[in-house]
């Protein structure tokens, strides 16, 4: 991506304010919704099984997180899909936890069986369990995946068509054919609660303004990134951290954005 491109991917969503429809885990829904704010969209929260389909018609994206799943989080999950694709509002599945039990690996299974999932954000741990590549995972933290994470996202994105984003080190962005990497963000995001959640919702606040959800995945990982870069610098602990990370995304302009961002292509 160009810094033109993603200069004017964030002006657009700062300008629009897209509606992000989450239904998503307790841990962290605060603070998806603020990041969402801090972005430029405008969160909901709704996972009520009579209200989320008429819920979901009215907003830009559908983000699904399955972190603290339950039987009845699970069919609101699969009804606003529905919607979602119906009307071609763009979905993104975070697979929290997958393959750390046989309830989260069958529910993010079912999930991309029964809905056209546009963007599948996980840790590598997570990815390489669900394309079959043993991946590994310690409660709902990656513990590594054996092989190639960049050869096993292609591969995997270009046989479930959709786009793959995986999050580590160095971010994998990939729909089979093309392959972004991003290399913005700092390892203080590891050390507090929640950030892979919030790179969901800021990925459905970019999604919602791009016909392009490679570019879209590959702009909020950075965009977040960043935002952990510059709040690491004047950070002294993990909490003061995470107050830092909130003010630096909101504060952080188009210009500067296209100027930091660390996106390539390979």
């Amino acid at each position: 991506m160009t810094p033109a491109q993603l200069s004017d991917l964030l002006a657009r969503v700062r300008k629009n304010h897209p509606l992000v429809h989450h239904i998503t885990n307790y841990v962290t829904v605060n603070d998806c919704a603020n990041i969402t704010i801090c972005a430029g969209g405008a969160p909901i929260m709704a996972d009520a099984i009579e209200e989320v389909a008429e819920m979901t018609g009215i907003v830009g994206a559908l983000v699904l997180n399955i972190g603290t799943l339950n039987h009845d989080q699970v069919e609101s999950m699969i009804a606003a899909g529905h919607v979602a694709n119906e009307k071609k509002i763009p979905i993104i599945l975070d697979p929290v936890g997958a393959g750390a039990t046989r309830f989260r690996t069958e529910t993010a299974r079912r999930l991309l069986e029964e809905l056209d999932i546009t963007i599948l954000k996980g840790n590598a741990g997570e990815i390489g369990v669900l394309a079959g590549a043993d991946g590994k995972v310690r409660g709902v933290d990656s513990a590594g995946l054996t092989g190639d994470p960049i050869a096993i996202a292609k591969a995997f994105a270009a046989s479930s068509g959709l786009t793959v984003a995986v999050s580590g080190p160095t971010d994998i962005v990939t729909d089979g054919r093309r392959v972004l990497l991003v290399e913005n963000g700092h390892p203080m995001m590891g050390g507090i609660s929640g950030t892979g959640c919030m790179a969901a919702s800021v990925t459905g606040a970019f999604a919602a303004e791009s016909d392009d959800p490679v570019q879209a995945a590959a702009a909020a990982l950075a965009a977040l990134g960043i935002a952990g870069e510059r709040a690491a610098a004047r950070s002294r602990g993990p909490y003061t951290f995470k107050v830092a990370l909130f003010d630096e995304l909101s504060l952080l302009t188009p210009a500067e954005f296209g100027a930091a961002a660390k996106v390539r292509s390979i």
